[in-house]
């Protein structure tokens, strides 16, 4: 279920920044990394890149809201796998606030950061860093025998997010005795065995073989549907994005490009970079009835109903037979438009550049 846009936030990425070089503070003498407009932080970075250092990180700015999956893609170089470390702190960034639960972890001592990773945080990573000399349970456990969990105790919690993830009788197992789709379901139970309010996910299944990542896709999604956790998650494909994000975020050469839902960054590219990404989308498996629906048409006879979140995909076949159409349901069970053949036929053929003229 989309999370609603007036939803309430849990994570704040403001103005943020990581510049690498010589002394990058200097270049935010007077200022928190705000310029005030994007051409003002475009420019600044500029200057910054043009006086030899790395600006790896750009004025990065968006809002994670409570029970969201929130996307950060980009090609190798785009700046996302650093924006998920500043917001974990796994390295400082150089300007800016990151606002989790309305305190700032950019101020955090040592003592607070390591509480909040301990209690608030999950990290997955495409590196499943499993401890090799450790069985399964005992790495689940790990992060709790940290937080000083005695040991009864984390055992009966490792083992309640090891049944979740489907690894039941493979406590015993080490890490060389697993899959790698096995390994990384260990690694996705130790992030979740504190119970984390936030969940960071960095590329967590680019290593495995596409059948086995896209089962993890679909096991990731089944688990979000139980926990409803606050979840930014990178990735570079773009296919993965769409069957995961609530909302996502297009970065290039540090900054954020263009921020929406799948549908609208793909109906709506900011500009030629973002339409790259959605060139090759299959379209009626993103386009939902809601997306297409026609407000100003009501409901005729011979009509049905279908719920907004239907994708044209599974739609289609209804259309085949049915001339007059659907009608659309929002969520909140009122009617919100109707949608027939033609409605589809257009909303497919916004996605061709160059439509074939056709003469009589």
């Amino acid at each position: 279920m989309p999370v609603a846009p007036d939803a309430e936030v849990k994570l704040s990425c403001r103005n943020v920044w990581k510049v690498y070089g010589n002394r990058p503070e200097q270049f935010f003498t007077g200022h928190d990394g705000n310029l005030g407009s994007d051409a003002q932080a475009k420019a600044h970075a500029q200057e910054i890149r043009d006086s030899g250092h790395i600006v790896a990180a750009a004025n990065v700015s968006f809002d994670v809201h409570v029970g969201e999956i929130f996307v950060i893609m980009g090609l190798s170089g785009s700046g996302k796998s650093t924006v998920v470390r500043c917001l974990s702190r796994l390295v400082d960034a150089t300007a800016g606030e990151v606002i989790l639960d309305g305190q700032n972890l950019l101020a955090a001592n040592k003592r607070e950061l390591i509480e909040f990773r301990r209690h608030k945080m999950g990290m997955v990573f495409q590196n499943f860093g499993l401890m090799p000399h450790l069985n399964v349970i005992d790495n689940v456990a790990f992060p709790l025998e940290l937080q000083g969990v005695p040991l009864k105790k984390r055992r009966e919690q490792a083992q309640e997010v090891i049944s979740l993830v489907g690894l039941e009788g493979r406590e015993g197992s080490f890490p060389r005795q697993l899959s790698g789709g096995q390994q990384q379901r260990v690694g996705i139970a130790r992030s979740l065995a504190v119970k984390p309010e936030l969940w960071f996910l960095d590329e967590p299944f680019s290593a495995l073989d596409p059948l086995i990542r896209r089962q993890m896709q679909d096991e990731f999604l089944r688990l979000q549907r139980e926990l409803h956790k606050s979840i930014v998650f990178i990735t570079h494909d773009f296919l993965e994005a769409l069957r995961i994000a609530d909302r996502m975020a297009i970065m290039r050469a540090g900054e954020v490009v263009q921020i929406g839902r799948p549908v609208d960054l793909i109906l709506n590219p900011a500009d030629d970079y973002v339409r790259e990404f959605t060139n090759d989308v299959p379209w009626e498996m993103v386009l939902t009835a809601g997306d297409i629906a026609d407000g100003t048409r009501g409901f005729a006879p011979g009509m049905g109903h279908i719920s907004a979140d239907t994708s044209v995909a599974t739609l289609l076949p209804y259309l085949a037979d049915h001339d007059a159409g659907v009608m659309v349901r929002g969520a909140d069970g009122e009617d919100i438009g109707a949608v027939n053949a033609r409605d589809v036929i257009k909303a497919l053929a916004s996605g061709v550049d160059n439509p074939a003229l056709v003469t009589d």
